[in-house]
This record gives structure tokens, sequence and C-alpha cells, in this order.
């Protein structure tokens, strides 16, 4: 049992079973600081809800419906207080490079739980507060967009372009604009520089939307996107995306 003086933390639960999050909270009650503050079980609903809640420990599942847990650690960013709980051995790897503290496999028992969270408080104090971009793999399998109160996940495949604006980079899709914080050199940080280039201080194209490039006047370029868009493309950006034009 432990210390009645101990820090209080509070724990997000994300399982698509609920059979498993039910486990998870019967092996907390073995732990009365720790205060279950969520439980979600698909991976967006968990995204919203590590923002809005911002558990000082996060028990995630791997296989859900939609985004993946791994996908969801990639996305938030978060790389603090994170126990994977899972039947699938094979990602064990990938955890351990997001940060994850441990690696539970099902069926575990109340003392694997319980070491696993003794090192996951260990490590707390460690953790760097604040949200960071994490990238998977070199480069982003999605692209998480919180427009008021909704959420979007979007593929490289669907974005036309990036804008800059201020503080922000404004998506465009066949579909939609979607407002983003954060710059554009951050977000071009994150992409495949050989699908996404910088065509102007302002603007990023996608290659696989692009259709032709447009002369208009004696020195004005312009990249012309599927759905009819027309980016603007300055002599530095002409000179990054020749090399790469098929």
């Amino acid at each position: 049992m432990s210390a009645p003086d101990a820090k209080r933390l509070t724990a997000l639960l994300v399982d698509d079973e609920a059979l498993a999050r039910r486990l998870l909270r019967e092996f907390l009650k073995a732990h009365p600081e720790i205060e279950i503050v969520g439980e979600c079980a698909d991976g967006e609903a968990a995204l919203a809800a590590i923002e809005a809640l911002a558990p000082d420990l996060l028990f995630l599942d791997i296989q859900m419906p939609g985004l993946s847990g791994l996908e969801v650690l990639g996305l938030s960013g978060r790389e603090h207080g994170v126990i994977f709980t899972t039947a699938h051995e094979a990602h064990a790897l990938r955890a351990f490079e997001l940060h994850a503290v441990d690696y539970l496999l099902k069926p575990f028992s109340q003392a694997r739980f319980d070491r696993a969270l003794a090192q996951a408080r260990k490590l707390l104090p460690l953790a760097t507060p604040g949200l960071q971009q994490l990238v998977a793999a070199g480069n982003p399998q999605r692209i998480l967009v919180r427009d008021r109160q909704q959420l979007h996940v979007l593929s490289p495949e669907q974005v036309l372009c990036v804008e800059a604006q201020d503080d922000y980079v404004c998506i465009h899709t066949p579909e939609r604009s979607l407002l983003k914080t954060q710059t554009l050199a951050e977000f071009e940080a994150g992409l495949d520089p050989l699908r996404f280039v910088r065509v102007h201080r302002s603007w990023l194209i996608n290659l696989d939307q692009l259709l032709q490039l447009e002369r208009q006047g004696k020195d004005q370029l312009l990249a012309v996107l599927r759905g009819g868009r027309k980016v603007p493309v300055s002599r530095a950006g002409y000179e990054r995306i020749r090399p790469l034009l098929k």
C-alpha cells in the first residue's frame, strides 16, 4: 500500500476493451493517491483527453479502432508517464523509442503493474513540462489539427499546401483549410522533404498535388495544384523544386 502522504497524481485509462479498463481500475485501488480522471475507448478520444486533462500517468493500449496507441503517443508529443498495456509484444521497441516508461503484456499481474507504476512515478520529476512535436520514424504518418472543439487527423497525402500565417500554419486540403498553432519551419521539419517543398517563404506545397508551373508576367511563377489552387513560387523556391520535378 502506498504511503498516505504520497503526492496525489492523476491517471487516464485508454483501452478499447471495457474489461481491460476495469482491470486497471482494480489495480489502481491499491494506490489511493492516484485519481482516475478519465477513460477512453479509442485513439481520437484519447488525444482530446490528454490535451484537456493533462494527466500525470497515461495507461495506453496499442491496438485500437482508428488511431493506434503508438499514433496517439506520437501525435500528442507526450514524453512522460506513459505505460503501454497490450497483448502484442511486437511494438515494444517502438514504444520505448517514443519514451514509454514500461510495456505491460496482457495478462499482467498486480505485482507487475505495481513495478511499472513505481518506475513511472520515479521518472515523473524528470519530465519536461509541455508538449513537444514528436515525429514517428522521421516523418509523421498523421497530422493532428484541433479546430475549435473538433479534432482532425490528416494523412500527408491529403495536404495540398501549407501557408504561413504569423504564429500559425494554414493547412489546405481539397475539402477544407485548417489552422494549426505552429510555425511553418516547425511544420516543415516534420515532413518528407522529397514530397513537401518550400516554394516561397510563406508556402509549402505537396509535390504529389502539383499539376504544373505557370508563368504569370515576367518574374512571377505560380504552382498550379489539383483543384485549381495557385501558390506563388519564388526564385529560391524554384531552385529547390526544380531537381525534384520529373
